[in-house]
């Protein structure tokens, strides 16, 4: 068991009450397992995928008794398999070249038939070339984001772009933009969402929507666009801004969250939505990201205004093993994390990992959401907030930033501005506080350290920042009198 720390501004690091206990799974005794995607199938049983083209299949991983766990090799020979899922059984396997439907016709555990469900779009020898596949949407459909070639440029069809396959095996290229993804997944809306690395055309890594039609920053994919004689994608001015773009092309769709890089991990994979009702802590409904360089777990709490997603992203869990790039979160409350570090390095020190985490059924106090009002931000808590504290507008300075829009590598923070809360209003079940703001920008980063609140029991917050990217803000309700 893992107890997660959290470190003071004095840098005095000490133990977190256990809301999350972390176990290591055993992996296949002897084999190098680099995690890549993971499976739920009947009967309790998990399979994963990874890097080197293996498929297992594994009972016990919900058991008390982690030693028990015992695994068979499902199938060989695939290629980077980063996303998989169980239907009808089969398992459906998305590939760096294909999405593939693999089966165990006569029931002897291993795999013997590997249909090929769609290959149209193109791949090379490119390292970069990897693809992320998600779980069906409600109309049985496989949607998939394809890497950039060397993560910034384009030479083999549809890179840079995320593209939606039908189970009869019909591909349509859906939204353009994408450069270097690390993990795609729904919400609970249904909505579709990946999470993209800072680098050519992003300032900072972020999560980023999937609007259909839309495009999602990178224009490097545009030739397939053209190749293919359908309408060119948005091909912004490189120095701007995002706000300045999409103004001038409403087709342009802002990251939803972004994640300050270092600040908040460097490296967001996995994009897991928590629909277990409360079985996994008190964060039902928002979505969970993996962070590879990090080794880490954010938080983020979505809205939607104007007709945009925006939201905050918090810190979450930390200290696994391994950089975790697949995420599988079933509805008792296990949730499975699987690593990697092979060529991207991490701040866990091993090779590779699979384990798994489940809440501990205590509450931590936290910011539980982060919401924009039309004069400033209102914030709910996990528990009651001591009123004293909360009501006094020192204990939220806020920062904003924005980047860089640019074809050049990554960006740092510019036009940086101060916003002051003025004002701070708590709620009368001490669950909610409505602050108001003087100063914010539209478009911007905005940064709220509440480390100065308290519990009605006196304890600070487990993780006291939250990171606001504000792309829209919401008119005044005029009241009728």
């Amino acid at each position: 068991m893992k107890i997660f720390a959290i470190t003071t501004a004095l840098g005095v690091s000490f133990a977190a009450a256990q809301y999350y206990k972390t176990e290591t799974i055993p992996l296949p005794k002897g084999e190098i397992v680099e995690v890549s995607s993971i499976a739920l199938l009947p009967e309790k049983k998990v399979a994963i995928g990874d890097r080197r083209g293996n498929l297992w299949i594994g009972t016990g991983l919900y058991e008390d008794d982690l030693s028990k766990v015992t695994w068979k090799q499902f199938a060989q020979g695939l290629h980077e398999p980063f996303g998989m899922y169980w239907k009808d059984g089969s398992l459906i396997v998305q590939q760096r070249t294909e999405l593939t439907k693999v089966t165990d016709t006569n029931q002897d555990g291993r795999a013997d038939d590997f249909a090929n469900i769609c290959d149209d779009w193109g791949s090379s020898h490119d390292y970069h070339e990897f693809v992320f596949g998600t779980d069906p949407d409600v109309h049985g459909d496989t949607w998939a984001v394809l890497c950039l070639t060397g993560s910034g440029g384009s030479r083999s069809d549809w890179r840079g772009w995320c593209i939606r396959v039908t189970p009869e095996g019909k591909m349509f290229p859906e939204v353009s933009g994408v450069r270097s993804p690390g993990g795609i997944g729904f919400n609970l809306q249904g909505d579709l969402f990946y999470t993209d690395n800072q680098g050519s055309w992003n300032g900072s890594s972020a999560l980023k929507w999937l609007k259909k039609g839309g495009f999602v920053g990178n224009p490097s994919g545009n030739v397939t666009a053209k190749k293919f004689g359908l309408p060119e994608p948005p091909n912004p001015t490189s120095g701007s801004r995002i706000q300045i773009e999409r103004e001038k092309d409403p087709r342009i769709v802002p990251p939803a969250v972004v994640f300050p890089h270092g600040k908040v991990g460097q490296s967001p994979t996995a994009v897991v939505p928590d629909m277990t009702k409360g079985r996994f802590g008190p964060f039902a409904g928002q979505i969970l990201v993996g962070e590879q360089t990090h080794s880490q777990i954010q938080r983020v709490d979505l809205e939607m205004v104007n007709g945009y997603y925006q939201g905050a992203v918090f810190k979450f869990l930390d200290d696994y093993a391994c950089g975790i790039v697949p995420m599988r979160l079933a509805p008792d409350g296990t949730l499975f994390a699987g690593g990697t570090n092979r060529g991207w390095g991490s701040h866990g020190d091993q090779p590779f990992s699979l384990e798994r985490t489940r809440w501990t059924g205590e509450i931590p106090f936290e910011i539980h959401t982060m919401r924009v009002t039309p004069t400033g931000f209102k914030l709910t808590f996990t528990k009651p907030v001591d009123e004293k504290t909360a009501a006094d507008v020192k204990n939220y300075p806020m920062t904003a930033w924005t980047y860089i829009y640019q074809k050049s590598y990554g960006s740092p923070e510019v036009d940086k501005v101060t916003p002051k809360v003025i004002s701070a209003k708590v709620n009368e079940d001490k669950l909610g506080v409505e602050i108001t703001v003087e100063g914010w920008v539209q478009g911007h980063v905005h940064h709220l350290n509440a480390k100065g609140l308290k519990s009605a029991e006196g304890k600070p917050l487990w993780h006291p920042d939250a990171y606001y990217t504000l792309n829209e803000i919401p008119a005044a309700v005029k009241v009728v009198e």
